[in-house]
């Protein structure tokens, strides 16, 4: 897998190089945990669409309720 090297990276010492790459490798991993939480918790939803309906619409009427008429 080719990699894009810039000058900065060949200006830093091995450590420094190594905890860049380990920082990377940490957010792309956090990436593909999030996105797989995402598509697990839609999977989870979409079984229940009355359920997300209903929610739906006691959330709307309770936000109505609250609104007090002007006057």
């Amino acid at each position: 897998m080719p990699r894009h090297i810039d000058d900065t990276q060949l200006q830093v010492d091995s450590k420094t190089r190594r905890k860049l790459e380990d920082q990377r490798r940490m957010q792309f991993r956090r990436a593909i945990e999030d996105r797989a939480e995402a598509q697990r918790l839609a999977l989870e939803t979409s079984d229940y669409p009355d359920l997300i309906a209903v929610a739906y619409l006691t959330s709307a009427k309770a936000g109505r309720r609250s609104v007090r008429p002007a006057g």
